[in-house]
């Protein structure tokens, strides 16, 4: 497919593509500069995250840690990874 873009820098994306991926008027896009030139797709709109929502993700069951607690911690594992 070829397109052209306008005298206000506008492309107009062909109809099959649109209707293929579902694109309707006002659907945002990202478009970002690749070595070959450009990449444009739809921009992901993530819902607004909720603390209750992601509270508890991780799995753990235990007593609440102190942030010196939690400090200790991943300073321990940074050690045993550099070891």
């Amino acid at each position: 497919m070829v397109t052209r873009m306008s005298s206000k820098g506008q492309i107009v994306l062909p109809g099959p593509l649109r209707k293929a991926h579902h694109w309707k008027a006002g659907t945002t896009f990202t478009v970002e500069e690749v070595s070959n030139g450009i990449l444009l797709r739809p921009a992901t709109q993530h819902p607004p995250t909720r603390l209750e929502d992601v509270v508890g993700c991780t799995g753990y069951k235990g007593p609440a840690k102190t942030i010196a607690e939690m400090d200790a911690a991943v300073m321990a594992e940074a050690k045993r990874h550099i070891r």
